[in-house]
């Protein structure tokens, strides 16, 4: 059938739905929304075809909508890029065509429309192939496929010969695939692992798609379980002496150390890593890894019998063959089994010194751990054949070796951390060249706690932050009383995060720059499902429209200031004016915003749907919102610290000024049913949240915040208040991709 009669395509690893605007990778969805989207749907449709970047902007930037193109067409392209995991240099899939465009050059497979509708459950497939191979097809094959040309009656043969050809590929990449592939030089990436902070001790289970770590917060203390890149987390154990968990070979159970502050002594423990019952362990193991992990704790513990040898720290390994969980003794490197109680040291640690951190090599005829000396002495890293004989050591590294290293998947290399220069950073050492170790300067500092996954290219570790965080706090009774976490770490920078409720109190939109760039980011009322919605580089201060459709917001370039509107239903950003700081108008009509195109700043209003603008003040105005029942429109008079709100009624009128509400910044009051939520600093470093009661003309205080916010958004009910809480250090599970 021809590829234009169906909206579904799978290429390579993922499944695309052009009507749905979803996108899937082995199942999973991935999100991907806006011009991203919108420019992968167009190289689908034209596949092998030039597509040029003068096309791309009379389809998805209209001379009359976008202005700064070109910066916006590159960032969305990186963008698709990201979700793909392609590669600019090194294309899988969309490949540039310098100063001309992009093409789509992976080989695309469109699906069948009843085929399409018996997998519309979201899922493309859940049981995929280990390797897809797939020849890339010519200009000519791809243009047949666009018009659904008819094959003739040679093509039988061909498609004979073409099959066999496949299957010689397959094998042929089954035989050398991990040859080629090591050749190749992906583009390394670094997000956050998760959404959770104050973590350590990351451990990918085996197939790299899964964590363990432990963690003091959440619903309590103990071990946890997430998805790599998920926000669902489940807690295996409650107890803040956990640590070090590590994963056994087929995924099936976790063991983790437990320090007993009565005995002052440290303990292994054996769980099963879907968190069941154990009895019920093998029969659930199957789907360990395939269902949702739930906040729950339903797990039996088994404390191992280590022969009487008391652990003398947490860290732990598992064998590659599962036989082994190896653990520092109080004389040197010990083995235990998991399965019965047989101990044996494999090392004896030397007078004035102590072996840890023990670490099984991918094929597990050695083990490597670090030896600390007396106070003076380099750290050192040695290695130890698995079934015993002479230990040599690797490398001595000047400064203090922070947490247990790693080796690289391929075992040719060692990562650790180190306080050499003062913080704690990440190395890695080559086996074949030990004494020119390299800095991983694209992990940061400080950066602790490395974990390799086997699979997947993947290294996570540790690293402090101070970054920006979104609170909320519940007004609606005295009980709730304390801020709670919505979204962490929005953004390494001041800038951000300007969290706004949607009118209808179900969707939260925030400025984030976990990508790279500040963009707009949607999530729901909890902070969780979060999604990018721009691509535009430099986006801020979202502010909804009153049905949740649309979201203005601003954006900067180097040819100014824009106001910008985007609809979460997909299409591009629309710009209506030069200007910043834009909200709506309660009818959805107008949009406000402050620009000083008149010699000084004010506040304008230009149609929603785009047109000449209207100056809206005379005296001065920044920050504009429409009260509730659209008669007045309050702004702060400039963007100053502590600026004044005045008031102008909608439909035209004198200017006044608002003396009871006084905020600490033109962004962090908000009105609200019956008046305005404000927040100042007051009480020394303290803040104060305060209301202001428009029909009593008074002003009264409702909490008393930890530090002063930036910014301030609430639910139009006026029961939920959202900020930020600058400058907090927290530690926070960072990845690398595609880390060889």
């Amino acid at each position: 059938m021809s590829r234009i009669e169906s909206n579904r395509a799978r290429f390579g690893p993922y499944e695309v739905d052009l009507h749905t605007h979803e996108l899937w990778k082995y199942g999973t969805r991935l999100k991907l929304v806006g011009q991203p989207f919108e420019i992968l749907s167009l190289l689908l449709r034209r596949a092998g075809d030039l597509v040029t970047r003068d096309e791309m902007r009379e389809r998805l930037w209209p001379s009359d909508t976008f202005v700064d193109f070109n910066h916006g067409l590159n960032a969305a392209v990186n963008k698709l890029r990201e979700a793909l995991s392609d590669s600019a240099d090194d294309p899988r899939y969309v490949e540039t065509l310098p100063r001309r465009g992009y093409r789509f050059v992976a080989a695309i497979e469109w699906i069948p429309a009843q085929a399409a509708e018996s997998n519309s459950s979201g899922v493309a497939y859940r049981d995929p192939p280990e390797l897809v191979v797939s020849a890339i097809p010519t200009d000519g094959a791809a243009a047949e496929g666009r018009h659904g040309a008819r094959f003739p009656p040679y093509a039988v043969i061909a498609s004979a010969v073409i099959a066999l050809l496949a299957i010689a590929s397959v094998a042929f990449w089954f035989l050398h695939g991990d040859r080629l592939l090591a050749n190749r030089a992906p583009v390394e990436r670094i997000r956050p692992l998760f959404s959770v902070t104050e973590t350590s001790g990351p451990a990918f289970s085996p197939d790299g798609n899964y964590v363990a770590f432990s963690h003091d917060g959440l619903h309590g203390a103990g071990i946890y379980v997430t998805r790599v890149f998920g926000d669902q987390v489940r807690q295996l154990t409650n107890d803040e002496h956990d640590c070090c968990p590590v994963w056994s070979p087929d995924g099936r159970w976790i063991a983790f150390s437990r320090y007993n502050d009565g005995d002052k002594q440290h303990s292994i423990y054996l769980l099963a890593a879907d968190g069941s019952d154990q009895k019920h362990a093998a029969e659930q193991a199957a789907g360990a890894h395939s269902a949702a992990f739930t906040p729950a704790v339903v797990t039996t513990e088994r404390r191992l019998d280590t022969g009487g040898v008391v652990p003398r720290r947490g860290e732990i390994d598992w064998s590659p063959d599962g036989k082994w969980i190896a653990f520092s003794g109080p004389t040197g490197i010990y083995l235990t089994s998991p399965d019965h109680p047989d101990v044996h040291r494999l090392i004896e640690t030397p007078t004035g010194a102590e072996d840890w951190g023990p670490q099984f090599s991918p094929d597990g005829f050695n083990i490597m751990f670090v030896r600390n000396w007396q106070v003076g002495e380099p750290d050192e890293v040695w290695l130890v054949p698995t079934n015993g004989g002479d230990h040599t050591r690797l490398f001595s590294e000047r400064g203090r070796i922070t947490s247990p290293p790693q080796w690289s998947a391929d075992g040719r290399s060692v990562i650790y951390s180190s306080n050499r220069t003062g913080h704690p950073s990440l190395l890695r050492v080559s086996l074949d060249a030990p004494d020119a170790e390299i800095v991983l300067k694209e992990a940061g500092s400080p950066a602790w706690d490395p974990a390799v996954s086997r699979h997947g290219y993947r290294l996570a570790y540790e690293r402090l932050q101070r970054s920006l965080s979104i609170w909320q706090l519940d007004l609606s009774s005295a009980a709730s009383a304390h801020p709670a976490l919505l979204v962490a770490s929005t953004s390494d920078t001041d800038q951000g995060p300007g969290a706004q409720f949607c009118p209808d109190g179900k969707k939260l939109a925030y400025m984030s720059d976990r990508t790279g760039t500040m963009e707009i980011w949607v999530a729901d009322r909890d902070g969780s499902n979060p999604y990018q919605l721009t691509a535009v580089g430099g986006a801020g201060t979202p502010r909804w429209s009153s049905d949740c459709q649309s979201i203005a917001f601003d954006v900067g370039s180097t040819t100014g200031e824009r106001v910008v509107t985007i609809s979460l239903n997909g299409g591009p950003p629309h710009v209506l004016a030069e200007g910043i700081v834009p909200s709506w108008s309660r009818d959805g009509k107008w949009v406000y915003f402050a620009s000083g195109r008149s010699g000084s700043f004010q506040v304008w209003k230009v149609p929603a749907a785009g047109g000449t603008p209207i100056q809206v003040t005379q005296h001065g105005g920044h920050a504009a919102f429409e009260s509730l029942d659209g008669r007045y429109l309050y702004y702060a008079k400039n963007s100053q610290a502590e600026p004044e709100v005045w008031r102008v009624p909608v439909a035209g009128g004198e200017e006044v000024p608002m003396p009871l509400v006084r905020p600490g910044t033109w962004a962090s009051w908000q009105v609200v049913e019956g008046g305005i939520l404000f927040v100042g600093p007051s009480l020394g470093h303290q803040a104060v949240l305060s209301f202001f009661d428009a029909a009593r003309n008074r002003t009264s205080t409702v909490a008393v915040l930890e530090r002063t916010p930036f910014w301030l958004g609430a639910t139009t009910d006026g029961k939920t208040v959202a900020f930020d809480q600058p400058g907090r250090e927290q530690s926070r599970a960072m990845l690398i991709e595609n880390f060889r």
